[in-house]
């Protein structure tokens, strides 16, 4: 917490709340396993409040949904709480159902469809999650400074917490 130390303004560690996620498939565990692992390789993350009182980085996660709002805590390397963000997600839900419906659809052409129909599918599915991403950095402005595409990293892992079988 040394004000001397360089700043490391990423996420470290992310841990979603296992008691949150009811149901996965392959597929989704796959997602789960992909996007933990790139936004651990590369991200930026820069908690406001924790950043003014010194914390300089780089910070541990943890994603749950807890009464249907995202909460996001924020730790320091030694697991110890720097602050929780509350975040309502009501505005996710339209996102959530549409990223879930064109998974679906994604996941059964990779199976039997066309190169030219998965292409087109993924480009639907890019587009939806471009949008969720937009949402959630403007949801997170004032509290977390982190880019696009830390954004549309959490997001994937926001649809894994609402998973349901």
């Amino acid at each position: 917490m040394s004000g001397s130390t360089k700043p490391d303004w990423r996420i470290a560690h992310i841990a979603l709340d296992e008691d949150t996620i009811l149901w996965r498939n392959a597929d989704v565990e796959q997602e789960r396993r992909v996007a933990i692992f790139d936004l651990i390789e590369e991200n930026t993350f820069k908690p406001i409040r924790a950043a003014e009182k010194g914390h300089n980085g780089p910070y541990h996660l943890a994603l749950a949904v807890r009464d249907g709002r995202l909460a996001l805590t924020i730790m320091d390397t030694d697991e110890n709480v720097l602050e929780e963000l509350i975040l309502g997600l009501a505005r996710f839900r339209r996102p959530i159902r549409e990223y879930f419906a064109i998974c679906d659809s994604y996941y059964q052409a990779i199976r039997k469809a066309t190169a030219a129909e998965i292409e087109t599918i993924d480009m639907a599915r890019r587009g939806v999650h471009n949008g969720a991403a937009e949402l959630l950095l403007e949801r997170l402005e004032g509290k977390v400074e982190t880019d696009f595409a830390t954004a549309r990293r959490l997001f994937t892992l926001i649809c894994v917490l609402h998973i349901k079988g």
